[in-house]
């Protein structure tokens, strides 16, 4: 029988969203990736799978276009919030993920506040492979690390016109340093409040937003002194507000931006690969 599923997008980072919360629904890796393909498939940078939660209003599985897992989904929770708050009729969410549970808000604007939690900056926490200054990864460019529920390694470039992603991207997110891989951001300080931003991510390549990569962005360039704790983080599909609350209130990342439904289907999971 056809599956519902729903298409989404924060900023231009896409999601096929399935919700298995009645009905199981369990997709191999090669059947994921037939689903990302953009092609052949319905295409999406991730897969969400929603489920039912004892501890939350939902859970929420992700998973990229090559078929591996991923831990956290900053636009992908916002774009789960507001299907919440349609269908639950109140405002405010709490999302399970493997990097933990989320709270979310849908704001009078249309925009959604997620909070991140706190970022995780030791070397053991991101992961690294050996003993590192996090703030200077002895990588190309001289990244800076961090974890926002996913590995994160942002590069600070003068001019982010004369850098190329998707060259530079996948040889950095591959880097031995990285034992899970890692995402990677190439990051352009235009003003202490604004940043551009363009993110190769693991497992899914070059897309127009990614949520937890600008909330890293944001973390490692006040780590530089180069912004303050609050930034609208420009990308290619628009723009994210990004808020690093000191440690006296918490110390966790808030991300705010727009979310919208592309459309809804069905689709007959039968006819991909099993």
């Amino acid at each position: 029988m056809p599956t519902k599923f729903v298409k989404m997008h924060g900023a231009g980072n896409d999601f096929m969203v399935l919700d298995a919360r009645s009905e199981a629904v369990e997709l191999s890796s090669a059947r994921i990736r037939a689903l990302g393909d953009r092609r052949t498939g319905v295409g999406w940078d991730q897969l969400i799978i929603l489920a039912a939660a004892v501890d939350a209003d939902v859970a929420m599985r992700i998973h990229n276009p090559d078929g591996s897992p991923a831990g956290a989904c900053g636009n992908a929770t916002r774009c789960v919030a507001a299907l919440l708050a349609a269908e639950k009729g109140r405002l405010d969410t709490v999302i399970r993920t493997e990097a933990g549970s989320l709270t979310a808000q849908c704001l009078p604007d249309g925009q959604v506040t997620v909070d991140m939690g706190s970022p995780h900056l030791d070397w053991r926490d991101i992961p690294l492979s050996r003993p590192c200054d996090t703030l200077h990864l002895d990588l190309p460019g001289d990244p800076a690390a961090a974890s926002m529920g996913n590995p994160h390694a942002t590069v600070f470039v003068d001019d982010l016109g004369a850098i190329d992603p998707a060259e530079a991207g996948p040889v950095l997110e591959r880097a031995e340093l990285f034992p899970d891989r890692a995402n990677i951001g190439f990051a352009q300080i235009v003003s202490p409040e604004r940043i551009r931003l363009r993110v190769w991510e693991r497992g899914a390549g070059l897309t127009l937003a990614c949520g937890s990569g600008a909330c890293a962005a944001l973390v490692n360039a006040h780590r530089r002194g180069l912004t303050g704790r609050r930034a609208a983080l420009v990308l290619d599909g628009g723009v994210l507000t990004i808020e690093w609350r000191p440690p006296e209130q918490g110390g966790h990342v808030l991300m705010t931006g727009p979310v919208a439904t592309a459309f809804r289907g069905w689709v007959d999971l039968s006819t991909y690969p099993a």
